[in-house]
């Protein structure tokens, strides 16, 4: 008796809709790829509309019951679809160009992420509960504002070139990571407590347990990929199977962010400071074979998992249960959808001008500010809104992807109706957009410069090599004035230069990194890189 014989019709529908979704995986990446040099078009914008024309499929010949193949699951988002995206931005963060922009990216990434849910927050408080379409109370308003903090900045990263605009990207990438991390914990404390009455104990219970979990989460991601680091460099597992390697690698990665989610921590802190930790000790301890896998393995298997997220998206859009609940007043559906995208507009542009004019005075050196263009870029870059949104909104207003509220149902087709109109709009206009603020420079070269003893060297480093020296920074050929003058005058190279003094007599002799050599023979000599 054959497999196929012992398998019921449920499994069957299972199969047979795994299939066609692998299928339509592999198209995505297909069309993605002949769509590459089009002037509108991107990945993600391909993989969300063959997405939507297969709902509209499914729904024809299901006469109205189904539009979607896989039921959107905020557990399946959040377990298996982020952690590997988050975990490869850290992995190939360009780090000097991240550290150095630290304070930047996380005004932009937490503050701003603060200020914008405060605005939607309070514009969805005052307008909502005149409405009148749903039982709200409080902390509902405040997750909303959470939700729609929330942004998706991949197809901005996708059309800008990290050669010719480093501190855009730096800035874009490094707010887009740190911004899904504040509108989670922010997600999950208000979730934690009690809104209905709040009084100023009861807030600063809130901001205390915010920054908690930010700090023990950045703390646990440390703790993991040093641990990880320690171990490959004792156990010494290239000796006898670099596949061992890399799965501890994959392993522990994840592992911390299931910790963290178990510990009721943000696993999107923990994995992404996982993988810097990583790729900056764990990375240069394995074998020359095992890094080349590792980088283009956790490469992939993001890639796979954005378009997978898009593609999902699409599909879920059409869901006939959420819509048939707002089949008797639409209007309501698309106000609430307008309002919400106003407040998202008004929220964006409240803080980043303010903030990068903030960050512009502690800057000296012309090329480390921020000119109006590139703030405009910022600002569109995160008016999109993508899968946290979605998956926050489903784990606030369904069950199980399900609701029997037509408040909810109102919430989650808004939700929807702002990701796809955002997604497909402003994801069309990004890339003349970009091209008409920043036109290509005739001279920059492509991956030239890409340095091979770092997990980076998949793109292009954020920064030139005279930038990435060690002289630059740490300036042993040009006198210095004192510490405390010269952490005043340009904190950020002061700190570098101390954590790489720290590093090289501390760090490293415990947890590798560049400058270990593995002892398996064929793998190569770092000992002039130290």
């Amino acid at each position: 008796m054959g497999l196929m014989e012992l398998t019921t019709t449920s499994d069957r529908a299972s199969i047979v809709s795994i299939n066609l979704f692998v299928a339509l995986l592999c198209g995505c990446i297909v069309i993605g790829h002949l769509l590459e040099d089009n002037r509108w078009m991107n990945e993600s914008i391909t993989a969300l509309i063959i997405g939507l024309c297969t709902g509209v499929v499914i729904l024809l010949l299901s006469k109205g019951r189904s539009s979607h193949l896989l039921v959107f699951s905020e557990d399946l988002f959040f377990i298996y679809l982020l952690p590997p995206i988050i975990f490869n931005a850290g992995f190939q963060v360009k780090k000097k160009q991240f550290f150095r922009n630290f304070i930047t990216i996380m005004l932009f990434g937490a503050v701003g992420t603060l200020v914008s849910w405060a605005i939607i927050s309070l514009g969805a408080t005052q307008i909502f509960s005149r409405m009148d379409f749903g039982d709200f109370d409080i902390g509902d308003y405040l997750a909303i504002g959470a939700i729609f903090a929330a942004t998706d900045s991949v197809c901005t990263l996708q059309v800008l070139h990290q050669d010719e605009t480093p501190l855009l990207y730096s800035l874009v990438f490094g707010e887009g990571v740190v911004n899904d991390a504040t509108s989670v914990v922010l997600f999950n404390a208000i979730q934690g407590f009690d809104m209905s009455k709040i009084d100023p104990k009861i807030a600063l219970h809130f901001i205390g347990n915010f920054l908690y979990l930010f700090f023990t989460s950045t703390v646990l991601g440390v703790i993991a990929g040093l641990l990880c680091a320690y171990i490959i460099k004792k156990l010494y597992f290239g000796r006898h199977s670099t596949d061992r390697e890399v799965a501890l690698m994959m392993l522990m990665a994840y592992l911390s962010y299931m910790l963290a989610e178990l510990l009721d921590l943000s696993g999107i802190l923990t994995v992404f400071f996982c993988g810097i930790v990583m790729s900056h000790y764990t990375w240069h301890n394995v074998t020359e074979s095992s890094r080349i896998t590792t980088k283009h393995t956790f490469a992939t298997l993001s890639f796979v998992a954005e378009i997978f997220i898009f593609l999902y998206v699409g599909m879920d859009a059409l869901d006939i249960e959420k819509w048939r609940f707002i089949s008797d007043s639409p209007g309501t559906s698309v106000a609430v959808s307008s309002i919400l995208l106003g407040l998202v507009l008004l929220g964006r542009a409240a803080f980043v001008f303010p903030l990068s004019f903030l960050s512009n005075l502690a800057k000296k050196s012309t090329s480390d500010k921020i000119s109006f263009k590139q703030q405009v870029i910022i600002c569109w870059a995160g008016l999109i809104r993508g899968a946290v949104s979605m998956a926050l909104a489903y784990n606030k207003f369904t069950s199980l992807g399900h609701t029997n509220l037509r408040g909810n149902a109102i919430m989650i087709t808004s939700t929807i109706t702002l990701v796809l109109f955002s997604t497909v709009v402003f994801g069309l206009l990004t890339k003349p957009l970009i091209r008409l603020l920043l036109p290509p420079l005739k001279h920059a070269t492509s991956a030239a410069s890409s340095d091979p003893n770092s997990p980076n060297s998949l793109g292009v480093p954020l920064i030139s090599h005279s930038q990435d020296s060690d002289s630059f920074l740490s300036g042993h050929d040009i006198p210095r004035p004192s510490s405390i003058r010269m952490l005043l005058t340009t904190p950020t190279h002061t700190v570098h230069r101390l954590w790489r003094k720290f590093d090289d007599r501390f760090m490293r002799p415990v947890f590798g990194g560049r400058g270990f050599v593995p002892v398996v023979p064929g793998s190569p000599t770092e000992g002039n890189l130290s």
